[in-house]
């Protein structure tokens, strides 16, 4: 801010009423842009200082956050009073409870989760309590395999129907034996 005042003319108006007066002189429906407002700026003060660009900007961002321009669509105007004021995105805030003079207030809780008591006994287990309806939740359990059976020489393809699991064994050929075994 100081170096604000260092830089500019003496002659100058402070930049707040010099937009002012842009916006009140260009006079536009829907309020007036920057470049438009920077033109009759330099058009009017002849002589502004060096950052004339960056500090229009700040000061325009300074005066639409105080409530003293309207941006809307790009444009920059002076507020309407009459007009409702505009409601941001979002939900908007739940109002404040005033309380009464004489309440007294509690000890605020602290944030977070309550450290356990180290001399607390145990909490039971929770059982758990089946809805009683229909099947169980989840993957059914893995059926076991039956043992034993008709014979003790039982194998993989007899306890299961189909083929079993996996690639056959290779087979060899009694006649490739012998003719490997003759030359």
């Amino acid at each position: 801010m100081a170096t604000e005042e260092v830089n500019k003319p003496l002659s100058l108006p402070p930049y707040p009423e010099m937009i002012l007066k842009a916006i009140e002189a260009l006079n536009e429906k829907n309020g007036s842009n920057k470049s438009s407002i920077s033109k009759f700026i330099e058009s009017t003060y002849g002589d502004l200082p060096a950052g004339h660009n960056s500090l229009l900007s700040h000061h325009l961002n300074k005066m639409k956050e105080s409530g003293e321009l309207v941006f809307w669509k790009n444009n920059y105007t002076k507020p309407d009073p009459n007009a409702p004021p505009r409601r941001g995105r979002g939900r908007p805030p739940k109002p404040k409870v005033s309380l009464p003079p004489d309440a007294v207030l509690g000890p605020t809780r602290p944030r977070g989760r309550p450290p356990k008591d180290p001399n607390a006994p145990p909490k039971p287990p929770k059982v758990k309590v089946s809805s009683g309806g229909g099947k169980p939740r989840g993957r059914p359990r893995k059926m076991a395999k039956p043992t034993g059976g008709l014979s003790s020489s039982a194998t993989v393809t007899d306890t299961m129907p189909g083929r079993p699991r996996g690639r056959p064994p290779k087979v060899k050929d009694s006649l490739s034996a012998e003719v490997s075994v003759e030359q």
